[in-house]
């Protein structure tokens, strides 16, 4: 198949094409009705595995509360800074609830853990859509996995929940609006019948070639190869080691469900 020249656009699509993480806001407030759209629209719109909805969403307006977020987050400004801070939590303590109901344990390992992170990020970027096609600015914030138990017990969590990341939601600083990074090369990416990898090399550094003048057209210093030194410099040992063990405190699975962790 090759990729076509013509590219169809419905107002979905156009919003989607026009997303950049905004990490700068106005201090205009969001309507109630406009998040409520948004929370509404994002819950019917996201899948969810077997309709069990292992996902809850933890609203965030009050500023100490943010402010505590940030920190923990690693100092992220941002989070204080916007309106709103959405914490899109992955979350097995209802079905746990409903398996009890009914005399018998949830079935607790990898899968269902999974289950449970998919659906999280699944509504949350559903909200992100949403949210951007009322002309509001999102960025998602991983650093909610940096402190998961301390984040949990500040919002309240129940057992067998975490914060798989967060969401600032805030009409944007005009000013502060970054241009758009460029994406790695359709056909690094997607494939068609089989998966063909080709010259991965070369694809790559035209991609950091392409990166690296967009950062400096935006003022910043940046190695020539923008893209691969930062998985080199910043991946090479695990992200987060402390994540499994902390979650597994939280009541997470990762292990049978029979034997134990794995």
């Amino acid at each position: 198949m090759t990729t076509p020249q013509t590219r169809l656009s419905t107002p979905v699509t156009d919003t989607l094409n026009r997303h950049v993480s905004i990490r700068h806001y106005t201090d205009q407030p969001i309507p109630d009705e406009m998040l409520h759209s948004i929370i509404e629209a994002a819950r019917r719109g996201a899948p969810t595995s077997s309709n069990l909805q292992t996902y809850s969403l933890v609203v965030v307006r009050d500023p100490d509360t943010k402010q505590k977020l940030a920190e923990l987050a690693g100092g992220q400004k941002h989070v204080a800074a916007c309106p709103v801070f959405i914490a899109a939590v992955a979350d097995l303590s209802r079905v746990a609830h409903a398996a009890a109901m009914h005399g018998v344990p949830l079935g607790e390992n990898l899968e269902m853990t999974l289950y449970a992170t998919v659906d999280a990020a699944l509504v949350g970027m559903t909200l992100c859509t949403a949210a951007e096609s009322f002309g509001l600015g999102t960025v998602m914030i991983g650093g909610m996995r940096n402190k998961p138990q301390e984040v949990a017990q500040l919002l309240g969590l129940p057992p067998r929940a975490y914060v798989v990341y967060g969401i600032c939601l805030g009409y944007p600083l005009p000013e502060r609006v970054p241009s758009q990074k460029a994406r790695l090369p359709h056909e690094v990416v997607v494939h068609y019948e089989r998966y063909e990898a080709g010259d991965l090399s070369a694809h790559i550094a035209a991609y950091d070639a392409e990166l690296a003048a967009h950062y400096r057209a935006e003022g910043r210093n940046t190695p020539d190869a923008a893209w691969s030194s930062v998985v080199a410099n910043n991946f090479s040992k695990p992200p987060r080691p402390h994540l499994r063990a902390a979650l597994e405190r939280m009541g997470m699975r990762f292990g049978s469900g029979e034997e134990g962790t794995e």
